[in-house]
């Protein structure tokens, strides 16, 4: 496997693999993390962490990313506050997966993604092995930052619990089917 410099840390399609896949986004204003399932699979995977650049460029990027990995569907994490209602990211994240549904013509879902980030360093400290701890920003959030090095960042793995969402309540009447 060759390294692709088009995206950080990510190899080269394998050939690209011969079945469709399904691409989560875990949308942020400075990174964007991704996961990838087959969508005969159905198995969700961390993939990578985009540094955002512009909307634009953003937009190229993934819309590249979704050619070379033969991407059929996209699921956008709908960053809800926790009572449910759509706040300043909901809308933001909204915007941005209209985008992409009307610049790359691939069908674009938004999911729930309630408390991903929280379940992804879960994930990352108790199966990946991997320490979390949090630095206070100025506007008083707290911020993950990693104690050790690891493959995948927060991001990625959020972008793969709102995949596992996702495909833990469809059918598996899969877009492999649909667009094989």
């Amino acid at each position: 496997m060759t390294q692709n410099p088009k995206y950080s840390s990510v190899s080269t399609p394998r050939s690209a693999s011969a079945s469709a896949k399904i691409l989560a986004l875990d949308y942020g204003r400075k990174k964007i993390g991704m996961a990838l399932a087959s969508a005969a699979a159905r198995i969700a995977e961390p993939f990578s962490t985009i540094e955002r650049i512009n909307r634009n460029e953003d937009v190229r990027r993934l819309r590249e990313f979704a050619r070379d990995y033969q991407v059929k569907q996209i699921i956008v994490g709908l960053p809800l506050r926790l009572d449910g209602r759509p706040g300043e990211m909901a809308e933001e994240a909204t915007r941005f997966a209209e985008r992409l549904r009307k610049q790359l013509g691939l069908p674009v879902e938004l999911v729930d993604e309630r408390l991903s980030s929280w379940e992804a360093e879960r994930i990352l400290e108790e199966e990946m092995g991997r320490r979390i701890t949090h630095t206070e920003t100025r506007d008083g959030r707290k911020k993950p930052t990693r104690i050790s090095d690891g493959k995948y960042t927060v991001d990625a793995v959020a972008a793969m619990v709102i995949l596992r969402e996702y495909l833990a309540r469809t059918p598996n009447t899969s877009i492999a089917k649909e667009r094989a």
